[in-house]
């Protein structure tokens, strides 16, 4: 039959049924900076509305950087990223890049020749690569205005999806970000990254359906040529193709290849459609028009499927058995393939895998073997292509060792994640020697710490210790897995037995023995008695002299430090001047802003509350951005925490609230920003709320061993229960709290909750016990250095003798009380204490409780703590002393939240859905979300439930 040349075509000219969704994106990317997703299944068009929007007149001023993610990933980090950007040499000549971009040189050679220098390396993988983000960030800035297209981001790397997540946190003005991923493939971490993103960013999320009757008609109709089908014809093809664009272009394709479409009077008869026995979908469709190439055509295209990327034209010949030149046009005829810049490779996904799909098992094999030896000859040889092609050939031998090495160049390169998971898979599914088991097993180990969510192989650790090994290697082995039993904080008993038989191995390795050591003499395992914990800590500081390394010795200086500070021991001040003196009072590098901020955490919870906020803005004062990026939320995490304790509130809600909306810091991490958080929350009308977030934090610090930061929690849990008459109660659910930081000689630390411990236990009738209490800690304290313990245990005796109507002397007490506590500083303690010292002075009927109430009303006011305020203005009624008309800060809902805004707010923790919030009030569902978002973001909200919790 001879067909008119259109019946060869195998993609429409048009787009059809996607014109609304294209408006849309043209909007939002002519919008920037924008971020848009084209979500959906396979073979659904999300490639060919991408090929239209690049032709659209809108964008002819913008550069289209376009890259992809594949199936078969390589230890390269962000992949796509690199494809869109490195031919772009031309475009950034006589662009004003500072040194930051030269970090690029290693990533895009290509750009070498426009690129600055490169800066000086720097001693942390986290902080490299944050420094490539931000140079990755200028150069597209300079490439601006541009659209930045990534495909198919369910197969992404970890690193890209992390960049990608930095780059909506730094929106560049004339940058358009287009991802497109399939819904039920991609991971939460990429349906994360467009959640919500900056007010200034456009946003446009499009959700791709398959085509209905009508639009498979004017789809059949453009393939064909001709200017429409039979409405019969459309459906039949819609409901075999289940309205997918790929699978009803295969199908005319097949229908066309068996001759089974005729030309007639002017239109398409059909011959007897429903007994055409066409297939569903695209697999079996595409398999038939393959087999019915010539067998070297078919040759070539199922090598294309068995090597699934676009390869070299070289590549692909020599996988084929480097047929001639008939046989490469044929398959390219086909229509199944594309050639692009020198490079084959299948159109669409879905459609090589059919054909792959039709191989016998075994040719797969053979022809697996021919792809991994083609990929060899390249220059660059791809490590992950080749892994890939050797495991399917079945050569695990040779598939073990390009693996390794593919895990080797992830590592060199920082994509930690990468690493992780080639070596995982490896020792998961090679058969290797005890030894080099063992070897890729520590490389495992060390790489698998840097990961985030922290991936779980303890299990092959265990494995590998099964054997018997060099007793270093088994050393490194065991502190490998106590390492990774305490980032998971699980199984604290296994992890002490594992280090402590590491310890025994190491003595080749007295950095890891000591920093074993120092594991050990955390005081985070209840059962563990203080007097071993401080003998594996003398232990450590005994190793010091032997240790080496710079970086290993400032990690060991700062955990003894930060532990001695914590028990009071003096000999954490001369640890902290050894670490001053070996960075020069600066955190240059990512290791010394870590040593400042672990003494500072445990300095603020033991009581020194300033010299804690000192090493902290160090810590954060690094000379290089990259480690400023790196550390600052985990440093800032330990500043709110000071804040509190100071009484530096004004800034704290707005941190806290920042942190907790970043999401991204592991569970032990984040329990330190709600702790603060759920201190901050009590108010009048949500004691529930607090009451129940500061459970929370309690539940999960004993969960995490977090014993250090108990007391701020407990204190302020007791205080509201006694206020509300639920002493009895509170006294109960917070005893194994108090009894596990005694039984850790926690003392300076402790003593903080010492006044809220009596004060319940004198409402509860049980002032003998509570006088025991202050004596106890008085004891335990004396000879330690504690700041905390004369101002807290003061304020604990100004009580005790409030209880026995001695005003006069508990007048005086809570009043020297409150004066330590502002020289420390702890602006809300003094507070209470001046409250306090008020109401005796008050109850004995002396004038100068007026003065000391109206200034405690005036720095809770400061402060905004809501709950205090309203209760020292009602001593102040009760005794007829006139306050002051202070301007109370208002909540965040009252002062943050706009009416809009507060009334979907409403509507939510209702439970009522964005569209039925946008039916009540007459919105879109679009405003409601961004209305809502918004909400969220103000009240500290990271979920509906929280939203409830909230308005309750």
């Amino acid at each position: 039959m001879n067909e008119p040349e259109a019946l060869g075509r195998t993609v429409s000219p048009l787009l059809v049924g996607r014109d609304r969704e294209l408006e849309r994106l043209v909007a939002a990317v002519t919008a920037a900076p924008s971020v848009s997703v084209v979500e959906g299944e396979a073979g659904i068009g999300k490639s060919r509305l991408l090929a239209e929007l690049a032709t659209r007149p809108e964008l002819a001023d913008r550069r289209l950087l376009s890259g992809g993610c594949g199936r078969i990933r390589e230890p390269f980090p962000l992949g796509p990223i690199v494809e869109a950007m490195r031919g772009r040499a031309a475009d950034l000549t006589g662009a004003a890049l500072s040194p930051v971009a030269g970090a690029l040189r290693g990533l895009l050679p290509e750009l070498e020749a426009v690129l600055p220098q490169p800066p000086p390396p720097l001693e942390n993988r986290a902080a490299d690569r944050h420094r490539l983000f931000r140079g990755l960030v200028e150069v597209l800035a300079a490439l601006c205005p541009a659209v930045l297209v990534v495909e198919d981001l369910h197969w992404a790397d970890e690193q890209t999806v992390e960049f990608l997540g930095y780059l909506m946190g730094t929106p560049q003005r004339g940058l358009s970000v287009v991802l497109t991923y399939r819904g039920d493939e991609a991971a939460a971490p990429v349906r994360a990254l467009t959640a919500r993103p900056p007010d200034s960013v456009t946003h446009e999320h499009l959700a791709l359906a398959p085509l209905d009757t009508a639009q498979t008609r004017v789809l059949a109709a453009a393939i064909l040529g001709v200017n429409e089908v039979t409405e019969e014809f459309a459906e039949h093809l819609r409901a075999r193709a289940s309205g997918l664009p790929l699978a009803v272009q295969e199908l005319l394709a097949l229908l066309r290849t068996r001759g089974a479409l005729i030309k007639w009077e002017g239109g398409w008869a059909r011959r007897a459609l429903d007994a055409l026995d066409v297939p569903v979908g695209v697999r079996a469709s595409v398999q038939e028009r393959v087999s019915r190439l010539p067998a070297e055509a078919r040759a070539v295209v199922e090598t294309a499927a068995v090597l699934q990327l676009a390869v070299p034209v070289s590549v692909l010949a020599h996988a084929a058995g480097r047929p001639g030149p008939e046989a490469m046009d044929g398959a390219l005829d086909s229509g199944l393939l594309a050639e692009q810049e020198g490079t084959v490779g299948f159109r669409h996904v879905l459609a090589a895998q059919a054909v792959y799909e039709a191989i016998p098992v075994g040719r797969r094999r053979v022809m697996h073997a021919a792809a991994a030896e083609a990929v060899r000859g390249l220059r660059q040889v791809p490590l992950g292509q080749m892994a890939h092609h050797l495991r399917q050939a079945g050569r695990m031998p040779e598939w073990a060792d390009a693996a390794a090495r593919a895990a080797e160049q992830a590592d060199a390169l920082g994509d930690e994640a990468e690493a992780t998971r080639l070596l995982e898979d490896l020792l998961r599914n090679a058969e290797l020697d005890p030894v080099r088991r063992a070897r890729l097993t520590a490389r495992l180990g060390w790489a698998a710490l840097q990961v985030l969510p922290f991936p779980q192989v303890r299990e092959l650790i265990t494995e590998a210790l099964r054997h018997e090994l060099p007793t270093t290697l088994r050393g490194e082995l065991r502190f490998l897995s106590g390492m990774h039993a305490e980032v998971s904080r699980e199984d604290s008993a296994q992890r002490n037995s594992v280090l402590a038989a590491a310890i025994e191995d190491l003595g080749d390795r007295p950095d890891l023995a000591a920093w074993a050591l120092v594991l050990l003499g955390l005081p985070i395992v209840p059962d563990v008695p203080p007097e071993v914990e401080r003998d594996r800590l003398n232990q450590a500081l005994g190793l010091l002299p032997s240790i080496e390394n710079r970086t290993m010795r400032l990690l060991i200086l700062s955990k003894l430090a930060m532990v001695f500070a914590l028990m009071g021991d003096t000999r954490w001040v001369g640890l902290t001047e050894q670490v001053r003196a070996e960075t020069h009072g600066r955190a240059r590098d990512y290791q010394e802003a870590n040593a400042y901020r672990s003494i500072a955490e445990d300095a603020c919870y033991a009581g020194h509350h300033d010299l804690a906020r000192n090493l902290l803005e160090t810590a954060l004062d690094t000379i290089d951005p990259d480690l400023q990026g790196v550390s600052e939320q985990r440093t800032r995490s330990r500043l709110a925490i000071v804040d509190y304790c100071c009484g530096s509130w004004g800034r704290l809600r707005p941190m806290v609230d920042a942190l907790r909306r970043q999401g991204d810091a592991p569970p032990h991490e984040s329990v330190q920003v709600d702790m603060v958080t759920a201190c901050l929350a009590p108010a009048p009308g949500r004691l529930d709320l607090a009451l129940d977030a500061l459970r929370d934090v309690i539940g999960r610090a004993f969960v995490f061993g977090d014993f250090d930061l108990l007391p701020l929690p407990v204190s302020m849990l007791l205080r509201l229960a006694t206020a509300r008459g639920e002493h009895d109660a509170a006294i109960t659910e917070t005893a194994a709290a108090v009894r596990v930081w005694e039984d850790k000689e926690m003392w300076p630390a402790g003593v903080r909750a010492v006044p809220a411990l009596v004060e319940a236990l004198l409402a509860a009738g049980r002032a003998n016990d509570a006088a025991a209490l202050v004596d106890r800690y008085d004891g335990r304290l004396r000879g330690l250095d504690a700041p905390l313990a004369a101002p807290a245990l003061g304020q604990a005796r100004g009580l005790l003798r409030a209880a026995d109507r001695r005003w006069a002397e508990a007048a005086r007490s809570l009043s020297a009380a409150a004066e330590g506590f502002r020289a420390l500083p702890a602006a809300y303690d003094a507070a209470q204490a001046d409250e306090q010292a008020a109401a005796c002075l008050l109850s004995a009927g002396d004038p100068a409780g007026g003065p000391i109430l109206r200034a405690a009303t005036a720095a809770y006011a400061e402060l905004g703590a809501r709950w205090d305020l309203d209760r020292a203005s009602l001593l102040g009624r009760t005794w007829g002393v006139r306050l002051p008309q202070l301007t109370q800060p208002r909540e965040g809902r009252g002062s943050a939240l706009s009416s809009r805004q507060e009334q979907v707010a409403r509507l939510a923790a209702t439970g009522l859905t964005n569209q039925e919030i946008a039916k009540e009030m007459f919105l879109s569902p679009k405003t409601v979300d961004k209305h809502l978002s918004a909400a969220m973001r103000k009240v500290g909200a990271r979920s509906r439930t929280e939203l409830a919790l909230f308005y309750r």
